[in-house]
């Protein structure tokens, strides 16, 4: 009894900081969560592998799977299906997770001659170079392209037209 008669209640200020801590950093520490996203294709592994060469045509294939995520560039007869799942954590860049590139090639009678899988081991980072584009020519200032053209256009014998007319 004694050890309860000391103990004094807490006071509304120190209840309101606990509450507004709380309402700060409830918010901050969201920030810190991982985004995933999908993109492209949802994969069935049963129907993805039902496909087989000799045996399906592109009408069965459209059937099983759908249409293709896109065709290839210089053949009508190469199909692929793309399916990426990314991860994201707060602000940093997208990095794939999982990646999963079916392509499926059809022979000039329309019927499945190979179906080839690939993950995300080919999945590229690309780095560009720096903020500027490399240009060829001269390097020029600012007052050069800002007065360089100052009495070549439109003068005389520059075909800007005669004077007075």
């Amino acid at each position: 009894m004694g050890l309860l008669s000391n103990m004094k209640p807490k006071s509304n200020t120190s209840r309101i900081a606990i509450i507004a801590a709380a309402t700060v950093m409830v918010p901050a520490l969201s920030g810190c969560t991982k985004i995933k996203s999908h993109q492209g294709y949802v994969v069935d592994n049963v129907l993805i592998n039902s496909i087989q060469p000799g045996v399906d045509n592109k009408q069965s294939v459209v059937q099983t799977l759908g249409r293709p995520t896109f065709t290839g560039q210089f053949s009508d007869n190469d199909w692929y299906y793309v399916s990426r799942s990314m991860k994201q954590l707060a602000f940093g860049s997208p990095k794939p997770e999982e990646q999963t590139v079916m392509r499926v090639q059809f022979d000039a009678a329309g019927n499945v001659a190979r179906v080839d899988r690939t993950g995300v081991e080919l999945a590229a980072n690309i780095s560009p170079d720096g903020d500027k584009t490399p240009t060829r020519g001269r390097d020029r200032g600012f007052f050069e392209d800002l007065f360089g053209n100052i009495g070549s256009v439109g003068g005389f014998g520059a075909g800007g037209g005669q004077p007075g007319t």
